[in-house]
C-alpha cells in the first residue's frame, strides 16, 4: 500500500491556487511499487512501469507506400513533360520477398507494403501511369524516393518509444504490438475506498425519507476513478457522527492506497469529517482559490492518503479533477497529464473575482465563419447535476481574469479530457 508521511499535504498559506495544489501533490505523493505483467488486450489505460525501446526498426524493411511500379530513379529521363516506357519485369506482393534486383531500365509491379526490390528507390502510383504492350509508360518529374517508406523512418531500432509512466492509450498498445511484443509490465492498479457522508443521503434503491436525497456523488466519483484505472471499493454512506466516521476511516486505512469521501468537509456544526480524520490521523483543510469548490480536506490516516471533497456535485466534480486526479496519477506512477484548454470564442458575459480560478459550464456551437463558441449554461448553482449533464465541458478562467465579454477568446476543457 502507499505509505505517506503525516505532513505530506502540509501547506502554510491561507488560500491555495490550483497550480500550487497540483505541484504539492505531484512532488509529495509516492507511487505504488508493485509491478505486474499484462497482455496487450488488457493494457489499455494501464501505467507503463518500464520504458519500452524499439527492439526492431519500424517499418522493419523498406517498402512501397502505394500500389504501383518500382523503378530506379537513375533510369528516368530528365526531360520535363516527356513520358518514358519501361519494360515490366517482375511482381512483388505484400508479404512476399522480391525475386531479385530490378534490372536497369526496367520496372517492377509492386503493391502497398511489399518490400522494395534491390536497386529500386522510387514508386509510381498506378493511377499516374498506363500500360502499353508489357511496358509501363511513366510521366516525368517524379521526385526520387517518392512513395517509398524507408526502414526505420517511423522509429529506429533502439529508440525510446514509450516512457515509463505513460498511461497507455489504444495507439500506444498498437505500437507495442508493432514491435511484436505480447505483454507489457505495468504498475498495479491503485485501490481506492469511496464513502459518502451525511444523514440526508440514502443509496439508490433504498427507502428515502421526506427530507433525504438519493446519493449521486459517490457513483459519479466511482465512475471517474474507474476511468482512471483504479480498483474501487464502494463503502456506502457514513452518518453525521464523528465516532462512527473515525472508526470507519481507520478500519480501511493501511489496506488501500487512497480514501475518498464526499460531503462534510466545510466548517459547519454538522460537518464531522474534519474532526473524525484528526482523531485517527492528520488533516489539512485546503482552502483552494477555485469556484466551484474551495474546501477540500487532505490528510493521512495510518500512512494512507485521505481526500475529502465538497458535497455539492459540481464542486465535487471540479475538485476531483484538480485534486483527486493528480493524486491518483501520482500514486499510480503516471506522468502528470496537464490539462490544456482549447481556445474558443466566448458567447457570454461573466464577471469574477481576481486571484481565483473559476470554471463555467458551457456548450459549444459553431458561430460566424465556423468558429467554435462557448455558450454558458443559464444557471450557476454548484448543486445542479443538470449543468454537468446538459453541457459539453468547462471554460477555465484564470486567476488574473475579472471579466469575460462576448467575442473574447477563452479556454475550453471538454469533459472527456478531464478524466
Amino acid at each position: 500500500m502507499a505509505q505517506l508521511s503525516d505532513d505530506c499535504f502540509a501547506f502554510g498559506g491561507p488560500m491555495m491556487s490550483v497550480d500550487e495544489a497540483v505541484s504539492i501533490i505531484a512532488a509529495r505523493v509516492t507511487a505504488v511499487q508493485d509491478i505486474e505483467t499484462v497482455s496487450l488486450t488488457a493494457a489499455d489505460g494501464r501505467i507503463l512501469a518500464k520504458e519500452i525501446s524499439a527492439p526492431l526498426p519500424l517499418p522493419p524493411f523498406t517498402n512501397s507506400a502505394v500500389d504501383g511500379y518500382a523503378v530506379r530513379s537513375g533510369d528516368l529521363a530528365q526531360v520535363e513533360e516527356q513520358e518514358q516506357a519501361l519494360p515490366v519485369a517482375g511482381r512483388v506482393q505484400a508479404g512476399a520477398a522480391a525475386q531479385g534486383p530490378v534490372e536497369p531500365g526496367h520496372a517492377v509491379r509492386i503493391f502497398t507494403g511489399a518490400p522494395m526490390p534491390q536497386g529500386a528507390d522510387t514508386v509510381f502510383m498506378q493511377e499516374d501511369v498506363r500500360l502499353d504492350q508489357g511496358r509501363v509508360v511513366v510521366p516525368m518529374g517524379l521526385k526520387p524516393g517518392a512513395n517509398v517508406r524507408m526502414a526505420g523512418e517511423d522509429i529506429p531500432a533502439g529508440h525510446s518509444a514509450l516512457a515509463a509512466g505513460q498511461r497507455l492509450r489504444p495507439q500506444d498498445v498498437a505500437l507495442v504490438a508493432a514491435f511484436g511484443l505480447t505483454h507489457v509490465e505495468v504498475r498495479r492498479r491503485i485501490r481506492v475506498a469511496v464513502f459518502s457522508t451525511g444523514n440526508e443521503l440514502v443509496s439508490p434503491g433504498a427507502s428515502r425519507g421526506a427530507a433525504q436525497l438519493f446519493d449521486s456523488n459517490r457513483f459519479m466519483l466511482m465512475a471517474m476513478l474507474v476511468r482512471l484505472g483504479c480498483e474501487v471499493s464502494d463503502l456506502g454512506i457514513l452518518g453525521d457522527d464523528r465516532v462512527s466516521l473515525a472508526s470507519a476511516l481507520k478500519s480501511v486505512a493501511g489496506t488501500l492506497d487512497l480514501i475518498l469521501t464526499t460531503g462534510g468537509v466545510s466548517t459547519g456544526e454538522e460537518d464531522h469529517v474534519k474532526a473524525a480524520v484528526e482523531s485517527v490521523g492528520t488533516l489539512v483543510l485546503w482552502r483552494m482559490a477555485i469556484k466551484p469548490g474551495r474546501p477540500v480536506a487532505m490528510g493521512i490516516i495510518g500512512g494512507t492518503p485521505f481526500i475529502g471533497l465538497p458535497g455539492n456535485p459540481v464542486a465535487s466534480f471540479v475538485t476531483f479533477v484538480h485534486v483527486v486526479r493528480p493524486t491518483v496519477l501520482a500514486l499510480a506512477g503516471a506522468t502528470q497529464q496537464h490539462l490544456i484548454p482549447m481556445p474558443v470564442r466566448a458567447a457570454f458575459t461573466y464577471k469574477k473575482k481576481i486571484a481565483r480560478r473559476e470554471y463555467v459550464r458551457v456548450n459549444l456551437r459553431k458561430g460566424e465563419n465556423g468558429v467554435l463558441e462557448a455558450v454558458k449554461f443559464p444557471r450557476e448553482g454548484a448543486g445542479l447535476l443538470s449543468s454537468l449533464v446538459d453541457t459539453d465541458g468547462l471554460v477555465e478562467l484564470g486567476e488574473e481574469i475579472t471579466l469575460v465579454e462576448p467575442g473574447q477568446t477563452v479556454g475550453f476543457l471538454g469533459y472527456a479530457s478531464l478524466i
